[in-house]
Parts: C-alpha cells; structure tokens; sequence
C-alpha cells in the first residue's frame, strides 16, 4: 500500500490543498510529505532548491506575511509536522482577479494537510497550539535582496486572525503596510 494525496481547489489559481492519506499499520504509518511528481503537476517546473523546517513557540504568534519577488519569487509547500497553525496566503500577483484577496486553512498533524503556494503569493500563520514544527519545500533559495513582507495587521487586508496576537519578531512588526497604488508583483 502506498500513502495518497487528494488535491482540493481554491478559488485561486495554482494554490491548492494537498490531503494527505499515510499508510498505517500495526508497525506504524508511512506519511509522503512531498512527491515531485504530483508537486509538478501542479507547479510546472516546480524543482526543489530549499527544505526549511521552522519551530515556533507561543500561542497566538504570527509569522509572516513574507515572499520573495521577481526574479527570485519561489513556490512552496508547507506542512504542519507538529501542533496546529492558521495558514494564510494573500495573492500579490500583479493583474491577478484576486489580487490582494487571501485565503486561509488550518494545518495541523492530525489533518495531515499541506498547501501548495504558487509564486507570487505571501505566507504567513498563526499558531494555535503552544509550539509547532513546519516543513517548508521551496522552489528557490532565500534571497534577501529579493524578500519581501506585508504587515500581518494591515487594514487593507483585515486578516481575521483567530488569536489575539502574542507575538510577532521585529522584522515582521516593521514589514509595511500596503499603499494604496501598489499593483503588486510582476509575474
């Protein structure tokens, strides 16, 4: 037996929600967090240039909203290995019909989801248990000169975070918050 994904559609285009299905028996189970092929079918030239593994502590903390622009701009898959976090991707592709619209789903070990973002979109999360464990699979390298962050309060967006927000680091308390003529980014 082989351990499955099925794949739910977003309202967005590329981004979508990997369901993951583990083959369990008596011994254990076997849970594939990451499959080329069906990452590729989803991501056209979607090649593995990072794996990051975060750990983060504090209920209600907040990471993010953070991205990499042209010509650096990564896809990604997350997945929740321990704990639970409200996911959220905010699409800032440039001429997209859901520029600036964001979409959340809960990741969590015992849901066994990952999310595929494509370029162009800014991750963030919120933790909802005490500590968490993220597995992040990227399609670029980290590029400080091509990183960018949004604000996770900012009023344009009204992102409904569940918790009161505990804590957030300096780097992401200072990311900006959007002006009203920005078109996003170039695709």
């Amino acid at each position: 037996m082989r351990p499955t994904s099925s794949i739910e559609t977003t309202p967005f285009s590329g981004l979508v929600v990997l369901r993951r299905e583990p083959f369990e028996d008596h011994r254990g189970s076997l849970d594939r967090l990451f499959d080329r092929e069906v990452v590729g079918s989803l991501v056209p030239g979607f090649t593995v240039a990072q794996v990051n593994h975060t750990v983060t502590v504090g209920r209600g903390t907040v990471r993010g909203l953070h991205y990499q622009g042209p010509p650096q701009a990564d896809a990604k898959v997350v997945t929740c290995l321990r704990g639970r976090v409200f996911d959220v991707v905010v699409d800032l592709r440039e001429g997209s019909p859901t520029f600036l619209n964001w979409h959340t789903v809960e990741l969590s070990e015992k849901k066994r989801t990952s999310i595929v973002i494509p370029a162009g979109f800014a991750h963030g999360f919120q933790l909802l248990s005490e500590s968490c464990e993220l597995f992040y699979v990227h399609s670029e390298r980290y590029h400080e000169d091509a990183e960018g962050g949004i604000h996770p309060e900012d009023p344009t967006l009204s992102i409904p975070w569940p918790e009161v927000i505990s804590q957030m680091s300096t780097r992401d308390q200072e990311h900006p918050m959007l002006d009203p003529d920005w078109s996003g980014v170039a695709q």
